[in-house]
């Protein structure tokens, strides 16, 4: 099977312009990202999908593959999509699934890339899988850019929003608090069907690509992991992850120097 993986990164971000090129432990974080995609035996291939030329050189310095997209795009997916169809006109490859990882995780472990792929890669008829992890603070799940996600009985995803939900205002009891990792596994018709789809009003509201599945009618699968993971949203994440970064395990492997 065919996992082609693809990671999408801007420099114009509005909460935290320069955002992939911003240092951790003297490294870029695309560059933690990239080096740790790598280290998943599912991925067939890996590309940086961009509209900034500094991030096609500096992924071009790791001997890595980098491929322009236009920087029109709202929403990741619609860029990944772009760059599955350039990557496979260049490469001649055609992929079977899409498995996206947003650049600004520098804390990914190789193995969740292995948890999103794990219902396809045992014959699952499954179009979209999305991460999702526990919130364990009510701070983060009042937090603006964290995105929560409400389930159903099945594990499929009924919504993805800004806001702390489900509310807890009329429920004494414990409330699942899960949060949307930026880590999703597309079928390759799912992912090309989603740029044919009109983007949706609950999408523009909350800013979360994946709704748009949703309002179109489309289940998307949910996989909790739970590892030691931190995203980068704002300039002022960079200080809080990287003595984390410093600690994880995962970066003596392509990072022996940690500062």
């Amino acid at each position: 099977m065919n996992i082609l993986g693809i990671v999408p990164a801007r420099m114009a971000s509005t909460r935290f312009p320069n955002k992939p090129m911003a240092p951790i432990l003297g490294m870029p974080m695309i560059g933690h990202v990239y080096h740790r995609c790598w280290l998943c035996p599912s991925l067939s291939d890996l590309w940086v999908a961009t509209c900034d030329p500094e991030i096609v050189e500096y992924v071009d310095s790791l001997g890595g593959k980098a491929v322009m997209t236009a920087d029109t795009h709202q929403r990741a997916s619609d860029r990944v999509a772009e760059a599955l169809l350039k990557i496979e006109a260049a490469t001649g490859v055609p992929a079977d699934y899409v498995a996206m990882i947003q650049g600004d995780e520098p804390m990914l472990d190789p193995r969740m890339i292995e948890e999103l792929a794990a219902p396809v890669m045992k014959g699952g008829k499954v179009e979209v899988v999305n991460l999702i992890m526990k919130i364990e603070s009510r701070e983060e799940f009042e937090n603006a850019n964290v995105v929560k996600v409400v389930l159903a009985q099945d594990g499929s995803v009924l919504y993805f929003s800004r806001e702390p939900i489900p509310s807890g205002k009329k429920f004494q009891g414990d409330i699942p608090m899960w949060k949307q990792l930026g880590i999703i596994l597309f079928s390759r018709g799912a992912l090309l069907e989603y740029t044919r789809m009109t983007p949706t009003p609950l999408e523009i509201i909350e800013s979360v690509d994946m709704n748009r599945f949703l309002e179109h009618g489309v289940k998307i699968k949910a996989v909790p992991v739970d590892y030691r993971t931190f995203g980068v949203d704002i300039p002022g994440d960079v200080r809080l992850v990287e003595p984390l970064l410093r600690e994880d395990p995962v970066t003596g492997k392509y990072l022996p120097d940690r500062g």
